[in-house]
């Protein structure tokens, strides 16, 4: 999953947030009788008259989303192995329920590649299992579909195959939100909200329009300006959502996207997601600039390369998300205010690494990011701070982002480090 930025810890309160509980019980609808077991010796030529079985498992994800678009509860619990433990069989029709409150524009399943090693499948006639890859739009929110891994086990009762398990077989499989409890879900002008708590669904649902606007009043017009904000109940569906290479704890909020391609400029499945404590416990204006600043990911993720230097794209976007906060520097970057006045301006600008540091070392790494951009955007204008966002953040070597930055200001990295520093006393006053 490609993925930039993450809104940074220091705003997340310290008060625990409240997880969801279990899944609301649903009524199963009557299954489909299992076909007779054939008698051993009708057995081999049962099988040798039976389709392979990619076809026929196919063949049953085709119904599977069939009944999903239509909403068709019964079509659904027939291809849910009846045989299967009773948790499964009630887990996966709350999850058909689920799936009914979200509005998709596309929603389809394909085989991704050979059998997997499996768990045994207690008086199966066959077992397959598989990588399956789902496809899905969001209404609203993705102009294309993106695709994201399931780890399927599929059993044959008779001359019938089933869903027997959804869980375990791919170490990388993905779970929506649908898949952690009834959704609610907000549409708005410029996006669209999923979660399971309807108080913090609204609070970032009634942001979303503005700070969509925001985020176009100083990058333009030339992004989609439609969002897709994911609002997890628990640490566990944060994780899946985000993917493991994010440390959620003590973060605010993180842009993802699962597919980037910076030279055709395509994107697909880009998402914000906040954390529980974010969307339920952040006063209104730390939840703008958390939207404000993952929205600037999403809406810049396009021409965005992996690797390029952090204190432009992550200074860039907490420029952005505080332009309309009201805070003033001192508020925005204590730690560094601390630091200047005990130690003196820093000494160069943040590197990569920094960013993967943790607490108040993080967090000044983040304030320096925001207060250099911020005086660039003083120094040159907004429009010229644009255009080097643009050039650094395609660089991917520090030969070229030393150049997009000497081009577009004037300065080199050394001359930037000193005008800054000069600049801060002033500033953080």
């Amino acid at each position: 999953m490609s993925s930039t930025g993450k809104a940074r810890g220091w705003l997340v309160l310290a008060a625990s947030a409240a997880m969801l509980g279990g899944l609301a019980l649903v009524g199963l609808p009557e299954p489909a009788p299992v076909a007779p077991r054939p008698a051993p010796a009708e057995h081999a030529g049962l099988a040798a008259r039976l389709p392979a079985p990619e076809i026929a498992v196919r063949e049953l994800l085709a119904r599977r989303e069939d009944a999903i678009r239509s909403g068709d509860e019964a079509a659904f619990a027939a291809t849910v192995d009846p045989e299967a433990p009773a948790e499964f069989q009630q887990r996966q029709m709350q999850l058909f329920h689920n799936l009914q409150t979200v509005p998709l524009t596309s929603f389809s399943y394909r085989l991704d590649g050979g059998s997997l090693p499996h768990a045994p499948v207690p008086a199966a006639d066959g077992v397959l299992a598989s990588r399956v890859m789902l496809r899905y739009a969001l209404s609203g929110a993705d102009s294309v579909p993106t695709e994201r891994p399931q780890g399927y086990l599929f059993a044959r009762r008779g001359p019938s195959w089933y869903l027997a398990e959804d869980t375990g077989v791919v170490p990388d499989a993905w779970r929506g939100p649908w898949d952690f409890g009834p959704c609610q879900v907000r549409r708005t002008d410029r996006g669209l909200v999923v979660g399971h708590d309807a108080k913090a669904v609204d609070r970032v649902a009634a942001q979303l329009d503005s700070t969509v606007a925001d985020v176009t009043e100083v990058w333009g017009s030339g992004w989609a300006q439609r969002v897709g904000v994911l609002v997890p109940g628990s640490q566990e569906e944060l994780r899946s959502l985000v993917g493991p290479e994010f440390a959620v704890d003590g973060i605010a909020g993180v842009a993802v996207a699962d597919l980037v391609d910076t030279r055709t400029k395509r994107v697909e499945g880009a998402r914000v997601v906040l954390t529980p404590r974010t969307s339920e416990e952040l006063p209104d204006v730390a939840l703008g600039v958390v939207l404000r600043h993952e929205i600037t990911h999403v809406a810049a993720r396009a021409v965005t390369a992996d690797g390029a230097p952090m204190w432009m794209l992550e200074g860039f976007p907490d420029y952005v998300g505080y332009r309309k906060s009201g805070l003033t520097p001192r508020e925005i970057a204590p730690e560094l205010a601390r630091v200047v006045r005990e130690v003196g301006p820093p000494l160069r600008l943040p590197t990569n690494a920094e960013f993967h540091q943790s607490g108040s070392r993080l967090d000044l790494t983040y304030q320096q990011s925001w207060s250099v951009v911020e005086y660039l955007s003083r120094r040159i204008g907004e429009d010229r701070l644009i255009d080097l966002y643009r050039r650094i953040a395609a660089a991917t070597t520090p030969e070229a982002a030393e150049s997009a930055l000497v081009d577009t200001t004037g300065l080199t990295s050394p001359q930037l480090l000193q005008a800054w520093g000069q600049d801060l006393p002033h500033t953080l006053t």
